[in-house]
């Protein structure tokens, strides 16, 4: 076993429906292994899944615990920067509230932020330094 991977992120989400339905307007497909509790997204070898926040609590085992949100950052490397405004476009019209319009940055690359409608946040990026397999995966370059 390879202890140095991901299959599945699960986002805590106020309304699933909501949720799903901005997923799928941002040009996501849900999988056919989604169920009326969990909306399922195939990602590049792995999956995204959103999840009732209630039911996720409760699935952890920390009943009456309250869960955060903007402590972690989802990211997508784009080819360049013109696909990074698209993107970045295309998620506030469907809903994502902005957090940093996209700029370029101080390591090199152009990148900005938006908050999916619970809060998740998300950047959008070009890294001239980090080349995209074909597939839109990425695989970190040696030193």
């Amino acid at each position: 076993m390879t202890p140095q991977r991901v299959t599945l992120i699960t986002l805590g989400v106020q309304d699933l429906a909501a949720s799903r339905a901005f997923y799928k307007a941002m040009g996501w497909e849900e999988s056919s292994r989604s169920q009326e509790s969990i909306a399922l997204f195939q990602i590049n070898g792995m999956a995204l899944g959103l999840f009732g926040l209630d039911e996720l609590v409760k699935d952890q085992g920390r009943e009456g615990a309250k869960l955060g949100f903007g402590a972690v950052t989802l990211a997508q490397n784009f080819e360049s920067e013109a696909e990074v405004d698209a993107a970045f476009a295309k998620a506030l019209e469907c809903g994502a509230n902005e957090l940093k319009a996209p700029e370029k940055v101080f390591w090199g690359g152009y990148s900005g932020y938006y908050a999916d409608p619970d809060g998740h946040v998300w950047e959008l990026a070009h890294n001239p330094f980090w080349p995209l397999e074909n597939d839109g995966s990425l695989a970190l370059p040696e030193a």
